[in-house]
């Protein structure tokens, strides 16, 4: 199975099937986020969060709730990329050979 690059990490979706985000990828659960592109995900967060506010100013909450569900996606990414991170390392105890008797 050949997997889909996208420019913040894998689309899981299967193959051929259709993307009912229209790439709007942090909002979806099959985007697998790659660590590498941290610093990306927390720009996106942070033109998002700009991006509520203008909204929030002008009065526009159709664009505030569509924003907010994106914001979501983009700061639960955030988490998995956080927390991929922290369990990359493993502590493995050292092997004790065995004695023969």
């Amino acid at each position: 199975m050949e997997k889909r690059k996208v420019s913040i990490g894998t689309c899981a979706r299967a193959f051929s099937s259709p993307c009912i985000h229209e790439r709007a990828c942090v909002r979806c659960s099959l985007l697998q986020p790659d660590p590498v592109q941290r610093g990306r995900l927390e720009e996106i967060r942070d033109n998002l969060i700009a991006r509520i506010a203008e909204a929030e100013r002008e009065g526009r909450l159709g664009e505030v709730e569509g924003l907010s569900v994106s914001l979501a996606g983009a700061e639960d990414k955030l988490a998995q990329v956080t927390g991929r991170a922290a369990s990359a390392l493993v502590a493995l105890p050292m092997p004790i050979p065995r004695r023969e008797p």
